[in-house]
C-alpha cells in the first residue's frame, strides 16, 4: 500500500509543477478547495490558496511556501514519476 501524500509533499510538488509548466494554478486551487471543506482545522494558506484566482499563478505558488510540514522524499518522487 502506497503512503499518501503530506500537504506539505503535495505543496512542494504544485510548487515544481507550477515552475516546470505542468500543473496550472486551478489545480493547485480545486486541491485546496477540497482539503478546505475536510479538514478538522483550516490554516490560512489552504484559504488563501482556495480564494487566489486561477490567473494568479506567482500568488498561488507564494502560497504553497507557506505549507508547514516534512516533504516526504519517497511519495514526491512517486508523484513526479508518475506525471511525466
Amino acid at each position: 500500500m502506497e503512503t499518501p501524500a503530506n500537504h506539505r509533499t503535495m505543496a512542494e510538488y504544485f510548487i515544481r509543477g507550477i515552475t516546470e509548466g505542468f500543473v496550472d494554478a486551478a489545480e493547485v486551487i480545486a486541491w485546496s478547495d477540497e482539503i478546505v471543506v475536510t479538514a478538522e482545522k483550516t490554516e490560512d494558506w489552504m484559504l488563501e490558496i482556495s480564494s487566489a484566482s486561477p490567473d494568479d499563478r506567482m500568488g498561488v505558488l507564494h502560497h504553497l511556501h507557506a505549507v508547514r510540514g516534512e516533504i516526504q522524499p519517497d511519495v514526491l518522487a512517486r508523484l513526479l514519476a508518475a506525471r511525466k
